[in-house]
């Protein structure tokens, strides 16, 4: 299953998650909430109670140098936000 590519850990989602119990992850771009759901679920061995997704594009980006502008783009990916039922959690520095 890779459907998850990898979790996100940013100042927001970490708050996100002591008071909502809410995860982020960089999902695969075809990937549905039903597949999410199921994927977490495995791996995790937790209960989920809702997935939200979001598709990023990929934003085009432009930096001047002393040879000239050198232009390129940013990946585009999907997020999903996996909400769990009160009681259950997910650490992930527990592997580290």
């Amino acid at each position: 299953m890779d459907l998850l590519l990898r979790p996100i850990v940013t100042e927001k989602v970490t708050s996100q998650t002591e008071k909502f119990n809410r995860y982020a992850f960089v999902v695969s771009k075809d990937a549905n909430k039903i597949e999410i759901k199921k994927s977490v679920e495995t791996i995790y061995n937790v209960s989920v109670k809702s997935v939200r997704t979001m598709n990023y594009y990929g934003k085009t980006k432009n930096r001047f140098t002393k040879t000239g502008v050198t232009r390129g783009k940013k990946n585009a990916f999907k997020k999903a936000i996996v909400e769990l039922i009160d009681g259950n959690s997910i650490d992930f520095y527990n592997n580290v």
